[in-house]
This record gives C-alpha cells, sequence and structure tokens, in this order.
C-alpha cells in the first residue's frame, strides 16, 4: 500500500487569504492541495474554476494539486484545469457521456486520472475502467457541500475496492472523502484507504499541524494492527 497522503479540501479555507491558507496547511505537513469544483447543475454548489488554481500555482505552490470536478458535461474543463496547473483530475461517470475517453482525456493532457463513485454509485464502473486509472475517489458523503458527516457504510465499499486494486496489481490510489476526522480516520485506513481529503476537520482547527500529526498517528496505528 502507498505511503498515506492529507489533501486538505480548500472548499473549507478562508478564500480571503487563500494563498496564505494553502501556504500554511502545507508548511503543517499536508502532502497535496484538494479541489472541490462545482458547478450549480451535477451539484447544487458552485465553487472554484481554473482561474484559481492558476492563482495558486503562480503564488508559489508547488505541491500536487488534486482536482475534484463535480460538473457536468467534464470534458470541456479537463483541459482548462491541466493548463492552470492541475495534478491530477477526477470526475463521476455520470457526468461524462463516455468516461472512458474522458479518461484519456486527462492523461493526454499531463494529469493522472481519477473516477470518483458517489456512495450510492455501483462498482461496476471499475470492471471496464480501473486498468486505466491512476486513482479511485470514494465519496463518503453526498457531493455538493462541505462539512457533512461520514456515511459508515462506505467503509465495506472501501474493502471492496481495495481488494479490486490489489486483483488489478497496479499502483492505484485509493482516496476517501467526506466527513474525514481524526475520530474516523484509523477506521478509514483500515479499510484501505490511502489518501485522506479533509476539509473542515484541517480548516476549522486552531493549529493545523496538530491535527494533521493526529491523523498520522490514527493512520500509523490503523497499519500497525
Amino acid at each position: 500500500m502507498r505511503e498515506p497522503v492529507i489533501a486538505p479540501s480548500i472548499l473549507s479555507a478562508d478564500f480571503a487569504r487563500l494563498g496564505e491558507e494553502t501556504e500554511a496547511v502545507l508548511s503543517a505537513g499536508a502532502d497535496w492541495v484538494h479541489f472541490d469544483v462545482m458547478d450549480n447543475h451535477y451539484v447544487p454548489n458552485l465553487t472554484v474554476g481554473p482561474m484559481v488554481c492558476e492563482a495558486l500555482r503562480k503564488h508559489g505552490v508547488t505541491a500536487p494539486i488534486d482536482v475534484h470536478l463535480m460538473v457536468k458535461p467534464v470534458d470541456r474543463i479537463i483541459s482548462d484545469f491541466a493548463a492552470a496547473g492541475a495534478s491530477n483530475i477526477s470526475f463521476h461517470p455520470e457526468a461524462s457521456e463516455h468516461p472512458h475517453r474522458s479518461i484519456q482525456m486527462i492523461h493526454d493532457a499531463g494529469c493522472t486520472a481519477g473516477l470518483v463513485l458517489n456512495p450510492g454509485t455501483p462498482l461496476h464502473w471499475l470492471d471496464w475502467l480501473i486498468k486505466d486509472l491512476d486513482l479511485v475517489l470514494l465519496m463518503s458523503v453526498n457531493p455538493g457541500f462541505g462539512g457533512q458527516k461520514f456515511i459508515p457504510e462506505v467503509l465495506d465499499k472501501i474493502r471492496d475496492v481495495r481488494q479490486r486494486i490489489e486483483d488489478s496489481g497496479r499502483d492505484i490510489g485509493l482516496q476517501v472523502d467526506g466527513g474525514v476526522k481524526v475520530d474516523n480516520i484509523g477506521r478509514i485506513a483500515a479499510a484501505g484507504a490511502d489518501i485522506f481529503v479533509a476539509g473542515s476537520a484541517i480548516f476549522g482547527a486552531e493549529d493545523y499541524a496538530s491535527v494533521i500529526r493526529a491523523m498520522h498517528d490514527q493512520i500509523s496505528e490503523a497499519r500497525a494492527k
């Protein structure tokens, strides 16, 4: 299994100080920067676009930028985020007319590609797409808003996807996003996740570093069992 990655979601950051907030969370030990891109169409909210990604790159952010597209259709905006400095781009199969083509577009643009499955989305998409993926993102809340509670039934789904990844023989990241906190990240890691998106749990704390350290401690403890 991969080394664990903590990817704070800037959805919970102070947007008036986004550059400083991003610098602070990376200095505190975060590994990636996670972008939640919502279009008020596929999901009932409207957030950030490629210009924000580009602005953070120009600000000096060099860490991987992990873009989660909650938009429909997805293909038009893939190249824009790639040009803006995205490292990984993930999308929902329901939002693409041709998911395999969308994966190809992401790769052709020079980024790694992820597929996002909602709590109620069946895993059959992976039957046909896993061999082309670099990452599988399991939503542990229904997408559209930050600060939601983790849906515990997703733990079984994490175990299923971990087995599929192992069976594939490929180096594929297993990411979980939604309600991830210090008190449940150990269970999420034990189920097989290795990339952890956390928004309010990190940005809502006074000391980012202490929360990130506590998360790593819980992951290490879960993996040692």
